[in-house]
């Protein structure tokens, strides 16, 4: 019978061990990158949270007591007014 005598167990624990650690050292780079990459993406996304806020309540600043029964342009867009002429007529945007 053959025996076979394991190999020296320094060597290869230590290759063994510096390959695991390596390969961890890469896994947590990409993991830190990941996390860095979604804090900036959060702090984006909060921003823009925080600009439609404004928005809204400057909307909702703008809207007429319950009490008052005319109505508000909101968006302060002007709305030509609507002629029977212009019915017929094709219009260009």
């Amino acid at each position: 019978m053959n025996e076979s005598n394991p190999p020296s167990t320094g060597d290869v624990d230590l290759d063994t061990l510096s390959a695991s650690i390596k390969c961890l050292s890469e896994k947590i780079s990409m993991v830190q990158d990941a996390v860095g990459n979604l804090n900036h993406r959060r702090v984006q996304l909060e921003d823009k949270i925080e600009d439609a806020q404004k928005r809204v309540q400057r909307i909702l600043s703008r809207l007429p007591e319950q009490s008052d029964g005319r109505q508000l342009n909101l968006l302060n867009e002007a709305i030509p007014p609507t002629t029977s002429e212009g019915d017929s007529e094709p219009t260009t945007h």
